[in-house]
């Protein structure tokens, strides 16, 4: 049976001090704990069954609750055993307008030990639309705020196709919500912030991942890929003199439905975009 420990386990570094410590989890570590943000923002088109869409934007409360693995997870290969730091987490995200469950899901993070190939970080995730996934990837350090990359929530119709105002949606403004790039609200949530260092951590089911649907989604609304951006930052308290740590995130799901207009056989392509800023409890 899998054991839960209530904090990170802690194995000696090697080549250091007998006090000095580190955890097994790595860049991972500093998830471990509760994590509340009422700064999340869901950008989704759905089919509304009778051949479009309705383009669902809604600001949201979220509670992500990560707990260490006392243990590894062993890998028996034919000649050694792979041993995989885990995180067990759970999430649920709630509407800011009128407090409704809008989504809840489970999963792992693993760090993946003694590698075969360039991806050393692992997430698994299941949601109870019928949806599971596998994204894979890796992580880096820098010092001060991290830089947003511009994202695209607009639909993918295709090269030298018209949109035939399926954009029309999008650009219209929302007051604290960027909708055609939502990374400039996450820029937005840490202005005036002092950020001294940042852990970043992307995965993507384009690196040896993929996502596993229903038959009906696969035949309505087809989740063909998921990327992800996670950035966990140490911000400075101006009050108290010491520093805290914040959570974003960048998310980004296509869903594929309605025919290209120039191409029938083809579907387009509809990026499903979460963003939130949390902070450690």
């Amino acid at each position: 049976m899998l054991k839960v420990a209530s904090s990170a386990p802690q194995t000696t570094r090697l080549g250091g001090s007998p006090t000095e410590t580190t955890s097994m989890f790595g860049p991972l570590t500093d998830l471990i704990g509760t994590w509340v943000g009422n700064k999340g923002w869901n950008l989704v088109a759905v089919p509304n069954q009778r051949g479009g869409f309705i383009l669902l934007v809604q600001p949201y409360t979220e509670t992500l609750t990560v707990t260490p693995l006392s243990t590894p997870t062993p890998n028996r290969g034919t000649h050694i055993v792979q041993q995989v730091p885990t995180l067990l987490y759970q999430l649920t995200i709630h509407s800011n307008t009128d407090g409704s469950l809008l989504h809840a899901e489970n999963g792992t993070w693993l760090l993946l030990q003694d590698c075969p190939d360039e991806f050393s970080i692992a997430r698994q995730a299941s949601v109870p639309h019928g949806d599971s996934l596998l994204a894979l990837g890796g992580s880096s350090v820098t010092g001060g705020a991290p830089v947003f990359p511009e994202i695209s929530t607009l639909p993918i119709t295709g090269p030298g196709s018209k949109p035939l105002g399926y954009t029309d949606p999008y650009l219209t403004p929302m007051p604290g919500f960027n909708k055609v790039n939502p990374n400039a609200t996450l820029h937005d949530a840490i202005a005036g912030q002092t950020i001294t260092s940042a852990t970043t951590i992307s995965v993507s089911t384009a690196n040896k991942g993929g996502i596993t649907n229903i038959p009906f989604i696969v035949q309505n609304a087809n989740t063909t890929s998921f990327e992800a951006t996670y950035w966990i930052e140490t911000v400075q308290n101006p009050n108290t003199g010491g520093s805290f740590l914040q959570l974003q995130y960048s998310q980004n799901s296509i869903i594929e439905f309605i025919p290209q207009f120039h191409d029938p056989s083809k579907l387009i392509q509809w990026p499903h975009v979460n963003i939130n800023t949390l902070v450690k409890q």
